[in-house]
């Protein structure tokens, strides 16, 4: 007779389902205190976090142009200098001509301010239940409460001087990036098990695309909107067209929401300098404009590298926010995104380490990416040790193989 065998005494116990479920809820606290202290770390050191996402962000964006130039024989690190200094004009030379406009209707524009004021106040007062001086009190109200959230100036000037460092923190990433990505890729790889070498590179690629559709898409995406919104204020009339077209641009890298308050705004300002009739003109071209992004645009030209559903992206935006602001609010879609891919790209090449991601395709070994990623696809094009010492200054030990 065959004698069964002994259970353990942990398992007479308690029963075998609660012993699993029990060791499922250990294993989600203890990944969510992991995940709670990396989050709490990051906040802390919230300028770099900051600068290392937005270097990563504006490398998918530049690096197109400096892998064409390096394709024309031009050295990667005079490619990658022109890349830098290129996005440093674009970015400087509107903020200028903006600046020029508004000090030129800055005379103006007072004038018609304070016109429109008062004609929206007799609105109010005639039309809603609201005396001049119950107007008056919520005005001084609403001017204590913004005075009350400037911060004082040691404040500002701290705040100034870590946004100042985190910007060229970013700018100094940003061209080592573009110079060296491909072989810190490669290096990054080498210190992977050789067994979970091909899934991490997998990821890592599909995580990159979908990096580099959402940033180029937002661009387009803003471009556009900023280009309707902008030729509706200057058909109506409006004042401050052209900051309020830069607000337009800016805006739209904060889904949802950014455009919303970005239309809000123009809106407001036409309502007050021109009147109801123009502020409903500007409406009727935001809510197209809108449309037309959100139905047709935005579709086809990010196309599936970012899918998300709006609630996540809401939530997305909502969390960034909190943690960091205007900045959080910015970068929390795309590293939402790019999280949600890797880790989609890590399942489906679970049973196989050489299952290459589904979509999209990486380019094929040997062949230029059009899409730039930070790394050759094919991990063996480039040895590891050569990478790593690529990376330390020295020569390899011998040829990559």
């Amino acid at each position: 007779m065959t004698r069964e065998p002994e259970r353990p005494a942990v398992t007479r116990l308690a029963p075998a389902g609660l012993l699993r479920a029990g060791l499922v809820c250990g294993s989600i606290l203890l990944v969510a205190a992991v995940v709670l202290l990396a989050a709490r770390l990051l906040v802390r050191l919230a300028p770099v976090t900051l600068a290392v996402v937005a270097a990563l962000l504006l490398t998918a964006l530049v690096i197109p142009a400096v892998d064409a130039l390096a394709r024309r024989r031009v050295p990667r690190g005079l490619a990658a200098l022109a890349g830098v200094l290129g996005l440093l004009a674009v970015l400087v030379a509107p903020l200028v001509l903006v600046g020029q406009q508004a000090g030129s209707q800055f005379g103006d524009l007072g004038g018609r301010l304070d016109e429109g004021i008062a004609r929206i106040r007799d609105w109010i007062t005639g039309t809603l239940p609201v005396s001049e001086q119950q107007l008056d009190q919520t005005w001084q109200q609403a001017r204590d409460a913004a005075a009350e959230a400037v911060p004082s100036p040691a404040s500002g000037a701290s705040l100034a001087t870590e946004t100042l460092g985190a910007a060229l923190l970013a700018l100094v990433l940003l061209f080592f990036l573009l110079k060296d990505g491909h072989h810190m890729w490669s290096w990054l790889l080498g210190r992977i098990p050789h067994s979970f070498r091909a899934r991490t590179d997998a990821a890592g690629s599909a995580g990159w695309h979908t990096l580099a559709g959402y940033v180029r898409g937002t661009v387009v995406v803003a471009a556009v909107d900023a280009v309707g919104i902008g030729a509706a204020l200057l058909i109506v009339g409006v004042p401050l067209a052209l900051p309020l077209a830069l607000l337009t641009f800016v805006a739209a890298f904060v889904p949802i929401i950014g455009a919303t308050v970005a239309g809000a705004a123009a809106v407001l300002v036409a309502l007050v300098a021109n009147g109801p009739t123009d502020a409903l003109i500007i409406l009727a071209a935001v809510i197209a404009v809108q449309q037309a992004e959100g139905n047709l645009l935005e579709p086809l030209v990010m196309g599936r590298a970012v899918r998300l559903h709006p609630a996540v992206i809401l939530l997305a935006v909502a969390a960034g926010t909190v943690l960091g602001g205007v900045a959080g609010a910015i970068v929390a879609v795309p590293i939402t995104a790019v999280t949600y891919r890797v880790i989609t790209t890590l399942s489906s090449t679970r049973n196989g380490p050489d299952t290459a991601p589904p979509d999209p395709q990486p380019a094929e070994p040997g062949s230029r990416s059009t899409e730039s990623e930070p790394h050759l696809p094919d991990h063996r094009a480039e040895d590891p040790a050569a990478a790593a010492a690529n990376l330390d200054g020295r020569k390899p030990a011998h040829p990559p193989g």
